[in-house]
């Protein structure tokens, strides 16, 4: 064999390197295809009609009713004018009773969030980390709840509540609201537990760590982004929930919020008090608005921690 066929042959054996792979770009670089163009567009139509509510929510609630219906977009003038700006929230909070019910939405959102995290956490770790038999199918199972209009059960659930007189009761509506937010939330959570890393849990075994020790004190530190998320999601939900509140209490002193603005609603008009309405209807969204965007990006995060595997 010449020297020639022999380089020919060590050439045909070496193998052929590929071409590196061309990098993906980077988010926001890419050209804007026809559909993400109008994906934008809708999003940020939808953003600014929201927008331009939430001014006119807040707008309206320092404004008589002629300026509501003759100027809606117009900066409010003639409460400041009277050196009276915060007369219809005044007006609001004394009629309709927002004083009680404001306690006792604070202690039931409070009681059943906390209830719903409680109950929901070890549930959430038990099918994602135990390997639980049949823990796929009861996931699948919970996702299913999800799915279930609360609206298409109500009925029947009064009727149940009625034959134990929990109608008409805070602690009856406190476990209506427990039963009918545990399916998301286990399932919010189990997806956040399965994206936590096996090999701390793997070491606390190791470290004869019982399986409730070892979720009492290494997986619920480090869950404790996917639990706040969870309280608060639930904490807001609860906090703006009416129509389980109207079906459920019908006693004044049981009044959510939401159930007091509902009952408002026909004396305010009957008053012309369009102003005071809007202030009542304020009262009750800003608090939750508010807790939404300082703690939006811990909200954020949290499900994004959960989408991890």
């Amino acid at each position: 064999m010449t020297v020639v066929e022999t380089q020919a042959t060590a050439a045909a054996a070496v193998p052929v390197r590929k071409a590196p792979r061309k990098p993906k770009a980077a988010p926001g670089s890419r050209k804007l295809s026809p559909l993400r163009l109008l994906g934008l567009i809708v999003v940020w139509l939808f953003t600014a009609f929201n927008i331009l509510l939430l001014y006119w929510l807040i707008a309206g609630s320092f404004k008589v009713p002629a300026e509501i219906f003759r100027e809606p977009f117009q900066l409010p003038v003639i409460l400041f004018q009277r050196g009276t700006p915060f007369a219809n929230y005044i007006y609001a909070w004394n009629n309709a009773g927002f004083g009680d019910a404001f306690l006792v939405t604070v202690l039931l959102v409070a009681a059943a969030t906390v209830t719903i995290v409680a109950v929901s956490a070890p549930a959430a770790y038990a099918l994602s980390r135990l390997g639980v038999r049949g823990s796929g199918a009861m996931t699948n199972f919970v996702a299913i709840g999800m799915g279930v209009p609360f609206q298409t059960v109500i009925i029947p659930l009064f009727v149940s509540m009625a034959k134990i007189h929990l109608t008409d009761n805070l602690f009856g509506l406190y476990l209506v609201y427990v039963a009918l937010s545990l399916p998301f939330t286990v399932f919010l959570l189990t997806g956040f537990f399965r994206s936590l890393p096996d090999e701390l849990e793997e070491a606390a075994a190791i470290d004869g760590a019982s399986p409730v020790r070892t979720f009492r004190s290494v997986m619920l530190p480090l869950a404790r982004g996917g639990l706040i998320t969870a309280m608060i999601i639930n904490a807001i939900g609860l906090w703006n929930e009416t129509l389980l509140a109207l079906v459920f209490l019908q006693t004044n002193a049981h009044f959510t919020l939401a159930r007091a603005l509902f009952s408002f609603y026909n004396a305010a008009v009957y008053q012309s008090q369009y102003g005071g309405l809007i202030a009542g209807v304020a009262i009750i969204v800003l608090p939750m608005l508010v807790l939404y965007l300082v703690l939006a990006r811990r909200i954020i995060t949290g499900l994004t921690l959960g989408a991890g595997k």
